[in-house]
């Protein structure tokens, strides 16, 4: 881990399936390259370990990557000396197609979920639905009141504890999917935190963004249109920011997360 006057180390994951990895990569590489002491290394997988065992920080932004048992253990360990994760949208999930057509989630990610605080079970059809603060006075959410986004809704298993920032409500089904429907009216995590001894997982579901030609594995060649979701909401800009300044920094001030404490 770096010193308080050396570089800052970084390791972003940013890969997968059905995504605008491309875009998502560059919006997030931007917003590191804001803090003039981090140095970033990039990878599509976990196959990272090097990096990540000196790494003071790590941002995942994936659909579907699984990490390998050793893999699993790096994160772990990483977790376990003090590392700051910023896990983005679907780092939690694990998705496999049936032969008819739906959507599981297997249970093959091994302890990846109980360190990320909960795993993916399925989302209902992208529609606008209303993010809740339930900390407002937190420093990543002071100053922003309840927002609206369209935005893939996770039902997700949770791993608790977990300190939820913000939610939002579903009741309903997650069509296509063999699991995420429900019945019961309660808060569904948007952001939380989850820690690990002295490490720490901030986890942000929201983040979905997909580009014309990012279903061509689904029988789908080109979508005419591109979806960039959250990223347009000022709100979500804001709140990636300061959980990016928080990885960088450690400290969830706003002073930070403005970037006046930032050398």
């Amino acid at each position: 881990m770096s010193g308080p006057a050396g570089r800052i180390d970084a390791v972003l994951v940013c890969g997968g399936q059905w995504h605008d990895f491309d875009y998502a990569r560059l919006r997030l590489l931007t917003e590191l390259a804001t803090h003039e002491r981090v140095r970033t290394r990039v990878f599509e997988t976990y196959d990272c370990a090097d990096a990540l065992a000196a790494a003071d920080l790590l941002i995942t932004y994936t659909c579907n990557v699984v990490p390998t048992a050793d893999q699993r253990t790096a994160l772990s360990q990483f977790l376990r000396r003090g590392g700051r994760w910023l896990a983005l949208h679907a780092t939690n999930a694990a998705i496999a197609r049936r032969t008819d057509g739906r959507f599981a989630t297997p249970r093959v990610l091994g302890e990846l979920p109980r360190l990320l605080g909960s795993q993916f079970l399925g989302h209902p059809p992208i529609a606008p639905y209303r993010v809740e603060l339930a900390e407002p006075d937190h420093p990543f959410l002071h100053g922003i009141s309840d927002f609206e986004v369209t935005d893939e809704l996770y039902i997700s298993e949770l791993h608790p504890p977990l300190r939820v920032l913000a939610h939002t409500r579903f009741v309903g089904e997650s069509p296509g999917f063999e699991e995420g429907h429900t019945g019961a009216d309660e808060p569904r995590p948007v952001l939380y935190l989850k820690q690990h001894g002295a490490g720490t997982v901030c986890y942000f579901t929201l983040g979905h963004c997909r580009g014309r030609f990012d279903l061509q594995d689904l029988g789908v060649d080109d979508l005419g249109t591109t979806d960039r979701g959250s990223w347009t909401v000022p709100e979500f800009s804001i709140v990636v920011s300061r959980c990016v300044a928080w990885a960088v920094t450690g400290v969830p001030d706003i002073a930070i997360v403005a970037g006046e404490a930032v050398s």
